[in-house]
């Protein structure tokens, strides 16, 4: 038969487990705390993600046309007309690409977190990094879209993005 524990003995395992609960309910609130903290970043982070994996799917995608019309100007195969027809166009790609750096970097820096210009044969996309945008701000974009890109406004789509 099993001798029952003394009176000591059975504050110390009370004591101990109070401590153990203790402890887990503090490893709790912290986990959850850093898991709470990790949601935040990559919400606000979302937005930013977006932008940086536009821009970089954007570059790889010029490049490749750029090096696709850089074989057909190489190949001997090509007729000249072919060869002119990439020329004009990698020369509109080149003028593109840098009418829409322009028009962003300006947008940035009119104050605007971020920015992304794309432009179309039918419109131009203008994706703003913020939740919403004032009448004052929409007519502050719209003027340096039209005065770079050279489009009217009805061309125009900006699009709020946070």
């Amino acid at each position: 038969m099993q001798k029952p524990l003394s009176k000591k003995k059975k504050i110390i395992i009370l004591s101990v487990m109070i401590a153990l609960l203790l402890i887990t309910g503090y490893v709790n609130v912290a986990l959850n705390s850093s898991i709470a903290s990790e949601i935040s970043t990559e919400t606000s982070g979302t937005s930013a993600n977006f932008y940086t994996t536009y821009r970089t799917n954007r570059e790889a995608t010029r490049t490749q046309e750029i090096q696709f019309y850089d074989s057909i100007l190489a190949s001997s195969s090509s007729s000249e007309e072919a060869k002119e027809e990439a020329e004009e166009n990698k020369l509109a790609l080149i003028s593109q690409m840098e009418k829409e750096l322009v028009t962003e970097g300006i947008i940035r820096g009119k104050g605007f977190s971020d920015a992304i210009v794309t432009t179309s044969s039918a419109n131009v996309n203008v994706f703003i990094q913020a939740q919403e945008l004032t009448k004052t701000e929409v007519a502050q974009i719209t003027s340096i879209v039209t005065e770079q890109l050279g489009v009217e406004i009805d061309k125009i789509i900006i699009i709020p993005s946070a």
